[in-house]
Parts: C-alpha cells; sequence; structure tokens
C-alpha cells in the first residue's frame, strides 16, 4: 500500500465497566444476522464505541474494525483501511483489490 496503515486505527477499543446496560440494544445487534449490512447510527457522545466494544466482547464472532477520521476522506485511503482490516481476520483478504486501487484513478 502507498500510504502507511496505522494499525491503532485497526483495533478497537476494549469495553469498560458499563454503567447503563445496554440489553435492548445488543439483543438487536445480535439479530443484525439476518442482514448484509447493520448501520449504527447516532450524534457524538452517545455511546456508539461502548456498544460496539461491549457487543463484540460478548460475541465468538471474528471482527474487522476500523477508526476513521476526516483524513480518511480519500477513497484509496478508505479502501485501503477496509483492505487492512478485514486481513485483521481473512490475511490474505484483499490482494488483487489492492493492486486495483493503486494502479486505478478514483
Amino acid at each position: 500500500m502507498s500510504n502507511p496503515i496505522l494499525e491503532t486505527k485497526l483495533y478497537y477499543p476494549s469495553a469498560q465497566p458499563v454503567w447503563v446496560k445496554r440489553d435492548r440494544l445488543i439483543e438487536k445487534l445480535n439479530d443484525c444476522f439476518s442482514s448484509r449490512l447493520t448501520l449504527v447510527s447516532a450524534p457524538a457522545g452517545f455511546g456508539k464505541t461502548t456498544l460496539l466494544s461491549e457487543w463484540i466482547e460478548q460475541t465468538n464472532l471474528p471482527v474487522a474494525w476500523v477508526s476513521l477520521d476526516s483524513g480518511d476522506n480519500d477513497p484509496k485511503r478508505f479502501l485501503n483501511y477496509c483492505i487492512a482490516s478485514l486481513r485483521t481476520i481473512h490475511p490474505e483478504f484483499g490482494r488483487t483489490t489492492e493492486s486495483l486501487i493503486q494502479s486505478a484513478q478514483l
């Protein structure tokens, strides 16, 4: 990859002791397996990361995580981070795609 990947962006934050149980939201996340995509959306400070960290630690499923910020608002950079994140659970993921991203003008 031409841009270096900051590996710290590929690890989810460990769950902290939870003051407010989110059993209903955890149950909704557990129900999402029949969906192709689940989007967790709320304003800043509403506990999205805390909820997902708590849920991840309760599941036995492999999880790919990437933390994005405004500096990642470039298609190549975004896709490179997505590939790097998925490689944390499938190391060979995206080899062909990666070379296409580097050669194509997005």
